[in-house]
């Protein structure tokens, strides 16, 4: 089992940035790196993809966040049962407003984090 936690949400303004991190913790990520992504939901829409890490390093960007957003995963830590992925968006706008939330994946084993708020608004 793995445990997803999304943080580093809150209000912003317009032309801000903002690093938002996920973490996964479990022992089965001493033995696999998981593929990861962030999605976000603005309040009736659709939940879309943000940003994908595969376990490979392949990155893949939204058209809407491309060129300002990055993806990263930090090395694991607390013995090879946590890893960190990392999202980054700058000069946010109030169309970025939205849930954002945090997938970890190895075939067809899939975990989400409850998600983490981010309001762009002056």
């Amino acid at each position: 089992q793995v445990q997803v936690v999304e943080s580093g949400g809150g209000l912003v303004q317009p032309g801000g940035s903002l690093r938002l991190s996920c973490v996964a913790t479990g022992t089965l990520i001493r033995h696999r790196t998981y593929n990861a992504a962030w999605y976000r939901q603005a309040p009736g829409k659709e939940r879309e993809l943000v940003a994908m890490l595969t376990r490979t390093g392949t990155t893949t960007f939204a058209d809407s966040v491309q060129g300002r957003s990055t993806i990263s995963r930090d090395a694991r830590s607390d013995g090879n049962t946590k890893n960190t992925v990392r999202l980054g968006l700058d000069n946010l706008q109030p169309e970025d407003t939205a849930a954002y939330y945090c997938r970890s994946w190895w075939g067809s084993e899939e975990y989400w984090g409850r998600g983490s708020s981010v309001t762009v608004s002056s």
